[in-house]
């Protein structure tokens, strides 16, 4: 049970977001994630018996006593790990995102979680709170475009070098490149799996081999920082597999219904610590009306994810085999792909399941990809991708343009590769609506 500290408000009063409490446990049985969205951490007798939690709309919050206000700074400003013992000010914390945090650690049985104000601005925090000048930042590839950006073009500026290897790097190919960055300090290992776009899988486990391995008689190894957005906590749970911080776009599948902008960051509390400090510094906190739509998305999230990814089998199974389709990046077909045997490999260590995003490859080029998107009647024209519709998109032309053409080539990020994310329609209307789409090409 959580000390009355813990239970307690900065006004002296419990906190509506009081850690740790709702039930847990029946007998000897842990709750699962999908059962604990819909009460852990709200209380609502704290709350005049609201069955929900209401939005906090406050920017600031009334201390007891002026000795209370100093114990709350000193764990906003770092002298004291944690964060502030209650509610301080809406840059700081609130309500609804204590309550979001406590919900969105419970999926990957992570010690604690932030909530910001979108996908990449909690990765720059993250990025700004792990690096400084001189230092390297060790990346798989390809990252999505706005985070290759800010590592090569805006890092770099103060100084912040990288290196990279391809998502599907053997154990081999990341040892060499970790002995050649350890030549400097390396500050952090940030990976993307599967990759955006091209659905490639980063083997967690031989990349966190080779850390431990390569930096052993390091004073301290860097840490494993991950993108799990692509396959969210039901398909892919990357602290199991050897990673220290995980990184989502809540906008995408948390979110799930295209209507918010918010991103998380979830592992272990000193890790947290470090990442709520230059929160708290630069402001990346979501709004408490953002947390409360998270609230909400987060208990559907197993119904939705699910049936967004059987849509997906169904989908997939039959753009493989269409006459005007060159291949489907599906994770679900790695297994009988030949050629694909270590990326396959990877998949029945890494993953439950093949999710609902995928690229596909028309035959063709550019013109042959606008076709088939212009002429789509059900799917969305538009970027993003985990919401309830399905969305299609051009990464080389869109979400990758900024990404210089000799990389895009490497990266396999081509004229005719198409972006689709599978929704919760009738998947029959989808294939319908697909083999028309392709059928105008």
């Amino acid at each position: 049970m959580p000390d009355e500290a813990e239970l307690t408000g900065a006004g002296g009063t419990p906190s509506p977001a009081a850690t740790d409490i709702g039930v847990e446990k029946i007998g000897d049985r842990k709750l699962r994630p999908s059962t604990m969205m819909m009460g852990h951490g709200f209380d609502p007798a704290l709350s005049e018996g609201a069955l929900k939690p209401p939005i906090f709309l406050t920017s600031t919050f009334v201390f007891p006593n002026a000795a209370a206000g100093k114990r709350h700074f000193e764990g906003v400003t770092g002298k004291r790990p944690g964060g502030a013992d209650g509610l301080v000010y809406s840059r700081f914390n609130g309500p609804n995102q204590e309550i979001l945090e406590d919900r969105l650690g419970i999926w990957e049985e992570a010690e604690d979680a932030l909530a910001f104000s979108s996908g990449m601005s909690a990765i720059a925090t993250l990025f700004l709170a792990m690096t400084k000048p001189g230092d390297t930042i060790v990346h798989s590839g390809p990252l999505y475009a706005a985070t290759e950006t800010l590592i090569g073009r805006i890092l770099g500026k103060f100084g912040v070098k990288w290196l990279d290897f391809p998502a599907g790097a053997t154990r081999e190919e990341i040892d060499a490149v970790l002995t050649e960055a350890r030549t400097g300090h390396v500050a952090l290992i940030y990976l993307e799996s599967p990759a955006n776009p091209t659905n490639a899988l980063v083997d967690i486990e031989a990349v966190a081999a080779s850390r431990d391995a390569i930096f052993a008689d390091a004073d301290e190894k860097p840490p494993i920082a991950i993108d799990n957005t692509f396959l969210g906590p039901l398909w892919q749970q990357p602290l199991r597999h050897g990673a220290d911080i995980v990184v989502y776009s809540l906008t995408k599948y948390a979110g799930g219904h295209s209507d918010l902008v918010a991103g998380g960051v979830l592992g272990s509390k000193a890790h947290i610590n470090t990442i709520r400090s230059m929160r708290n510094t630069i402001g990346t906190i979501c709004d408490p009306h953002t947390a409360w739509m998270l609230l909400r998305s987060l208990e559907t999230l197993e119904l939705r994810m699910s049936r967004a990814g059987e849509n997906a089998v169904k989908v997939c199974a039959f753009l493989r085999d269409h006459p005007k389709v060159e291949r489907v990046g599906y994770l679900g077909f790695l297994p009988d792909t030949p050629g694909m045997e270590r990326q396959a490999d990877i998949y029945r260590r890494h993953c439950t399941g093949a999710g609902s995003t995928f690229s596909l490859i028309v035959k063709g080029g550019e013109a042959e990809a606008f076709r088939f998107l212009d002429a789509l009647r059900i799917a969305k024209l538009a970027v993003s991708l985990g919401g309830t519709e399905t969305l299609a998109s051009h990464p080389a032309a869109m979400t990758h343009l900024s990404v210089p053409e000799e990389r895009k080539a490497a990266l396999g990020i081509t004229d005719n590769l198409v972006r689709i994310s599978i929704g919760v329609e009738d998947a029959d209307d989808l294939i319908a609506d697909f083999d028309q789409a392709l059928n105008a090409i």
